[in-house]
């Protein structure tokens, strides 16, 4: 790998981002910015079938549950027969927006992975879930990547909102912010959801590659769902190893963008005197939005 100055402190702490205290992906062939070739031909029909599978029953779930731009951008991308080429999706993507997708072994360090973001560029990860994890993985794989999270940026606000994330997660580094940040990239771009004039749907990437949360997120009677609110998300903890136990609802992109974009150094401040909130806490006067019906 190429001299890194991250690389050090980012495998003396991979034991926090992985149950087994190492990273899945190959970091050997990795550049600077931890890119590596995607290697497409590598690929084995097995895991083309693997993909074929996860795809299938993802496309069976959303119907009616993920937002109109989700299916209707993952309809254009046409890859629902094998693992997707990510140079030909880039040419598209950046004709539409502007955003063009770089390989990845993994995890990368939050540095890199919001110095990406901020010059438009999506880290998608290379390599694929094994059989056994067809349900449930503990880090990102090229299904989850690509599957969950490309489809939106063929949307304009999504995307400049998106980088609008990364130019603030460059700043919230210095200002000791992550932390609050970090959560409203959990609730947002991971597990966001979305009014629509036919009720809730979901544009979270941790949702939408999710076998069973695409439907309870929407109708189980258990979790909260919450007004979309910048400074009660970044208040509020989240559970990575469970369905969460609460959602927060936006109107639309426009206002996920334009809720985002004053400087949040004061709230980092504000945050900082304040006690962090359960994931399923419900504030006096809050509204906790019906399930769909």
């Amino acid at each position: 790998m190429s001299t890194n100055p991250n690389t050090d402190d980012f495998f003396a702490t991979v034991a926090t981002k992985s149950d087994s205290g190492a990273l899945r992906g190959d970091y050997s062939q990795a550049d600077a910015n931890y890119v590596v070739a995607q290697n497409w031909e590598a690929y084995t029909p097995a895991q083309h079938a693997l993909w074929r599978r996860l795809y299938e029953r993802q496309a069976r779930l959303i119907p009616g549950r993920a937002c109109d731009v989700f299916i209707d951008s993952l309809k254009a991308l046409d890859v629902s027969q094998g693992i997707p080429r990510f140079d030909q999706t880039t040419e598209a993507l950046f004709k539409a927006t502007g955003w063009q997708l770089v390989a990845v072994p993994g995890l990368v360090p939050d540095h890199t992975f919001f110095e990406h973001l901020a010059n438009r560029r999506f880290p998608v990860t290379v390599w694929l879930r094994e059989e056994h994890e067809f349900d449930y993985i503990v880090e990102p794989d090229v299904f989850h990547d690509f599957f969950g999270h490309v489809p939106l940026l063929f949307n304009p606000v999504f995307a400049n909102h998106l980088q609008e994330y990364g130019k603030g997660g460059l700043k919230a580094l210095k200002l000791d912010g992550l932390a609050y940040l970090a959560r409203l990239y959990w609730y947002t771009i991971e597990f966001g959801l979305i009014q629509s004039e036919q009720g809730l749907r979901i544009y979270g990437a941790g949702i939408l590659s999710s076998g069973g949360e695409v439907e309870y997120c929407l109708s189980s009677e258990q979790p909260r769902r919450v007004p979309f609110d910048v400074e009660r998300i970044m208040r509020t903890l989240y559970k990575i190893d469970t369905y969460q136990e609460t959602y927060f609802v936006i109107r639309d992109f426009e206002q996920l963008f334009n809720d985002t974009a004053p400087d949040f150094t004061p709230i980092y401040e504000r945050l900082k005197q304040q006690e962090a909130l359960s994931a399923h806490s419900l504030l006096p006067g809050e509204t906790n939005l019906p399930p769909n019906r």
